[in-house]
């Protein structure tokens, strides 16, 4: 069994809009630091499965998917946010099948842990429409691929990125098999994500938000995770963790105003890590979302993947000069009593 896996998108470079943030030079500087490190080359890459159209039609509707494909092929953009090019539909159809693979390897212990570079990215996207910059969930498609395909019967997504993930949330509410957890500043876009959003019908209490205010950082975080993400998993019990993980939650990221440093993102995989070898055979795997500074994404990246191994990470970004607030306390307190945690 390898100890890692990696996915990368071939191509991805052709999807780009001048100006975007949402650019190719996200997963190319994370790609070079884990090459620098001698990570890169030393574990396998995952080639994108093709994914069953039960597997597709199951998280999108296919009137949206003709609607993607189309828009797609034309090159017009989706909406004001989310562009597209003659290229986007095939490389998100690569993107998700990528996570798919990814996850496919972590279930079947072919590898240890995993690590998609999507591009484009995913958690925005709902069952029915593209937006902030996602075209199709990739990590939604690999949670579905591994209950319809693989025999999985509960999983954890846990999405760690500065904006609510949406359109994962949407698509899971309402099913009791994936237990969806989201730290993301709010207010902020999309505006989704209220701590009172905890599933419904089937799915009720499979879903836990923690909307943080702005200039929440690392002991925000680790208080968050210790206190109530990881007992909440412990309550669930699921088979493997898949993680969303953009890195726009770092202090230095453009976007947005949380305070997490790349110490912290790598205290976060430690913990998951940690979680995943004592619960559910060590199934863990990451999947790239935001991030739009260059270098607290690639640095941030390389924590994370060193966490998944093991071994020691540095911080050379530092902390946010900028004091962390204090709201947050009042926020996991109210989590806490919702959860009964």
């Amino acid at each position: 069994m390898d100890d890692l896996i990696f996915f990368y998108p071939q191509g991805h470079e052709a999807h780009a809009e001048p100006g975007h943030p949402e650019r190719p030079e996200r997963v190319e500087a994370i790609r070079k630091a884990l090459g620098d490190a001698g990570l890169w080359e030393k574990y396998p890459k995952a080639a994108p499965l093709e994914l069953p159209e039960g597997v597709l039609h199951a998280i999108h509707t296919p009137a949206y998917l003709e609607k993607l494909e189309s828009a797609s092929r034309e090159g017009r953009r989706f909406d004001l946010d989310t562009y597209l090019t003659p290229a986007s539909w095939q490389l998100a159809l690569n993107a998700a099948g990528g996570a798919a693979a990814v996850a496919q390897a972590v279930w079947a212990r072919q590898a240890k842990r995993g690590f998609a570079l999507t591009r484009p990215p995913g958690h925005h996207a709902t069952a029915d429409r593209a937006m902030g910059f996602c075209l199709l969930n990739n990590v939604a498609l690999a949670a579905e691929y591994l209950l319809q395909v693989a025999g999985a019967g509960r999983l954890a997504i846990v999405d760690i990125d500065l904006h609510h993930g949406n359109g994962t949330q949407d698509i899971f509410y309402r099913r009791g098999e994936v237990f969806y957890l989201s730290t993301h500043q709010y207010p902020h876009y999309p505006g989704t994500g209220q701590l009172t959003e905890t599933g419904a019908g089937p799915g009720e209490g499979t879903t836990a938000n923690v909307p943080l205010p702005p200039f929440s950082g690392d002991e925000a975080f680790q208080a968050v995770f210790e206190r109530l993400f990881l007992p909440l998993l412990d309550r669930f019990q699921p088979e493997m963790l898949l993680v969303s993980v953009g890195f726009d939650a770092h202090w230095r990221d453009p976007l947005g105003y949380l305070q997490l440093s790349v110490d912290g993102y790598g205290k976060i995989a430690q913990a998951l890590t940690q979680w995943a070898d004592e619960q559910c055979q060590g199934r863990l795997a990451f999947f790239l979302e935001g991030g739009y500074d260059l270098d607290a994404g690639a640095q941030s990246a390389l924590a994370v993947a060193q966490a998944m191994l093991g071994q020691t990470w540095e911080d050379l970004l530092g902390k946010s000069t900028h004091d962390e607030g204090v709201e947050w306390e009042r926020i996991l307190r109210e989590c806490l009593v919702l959860w009964g945690v």
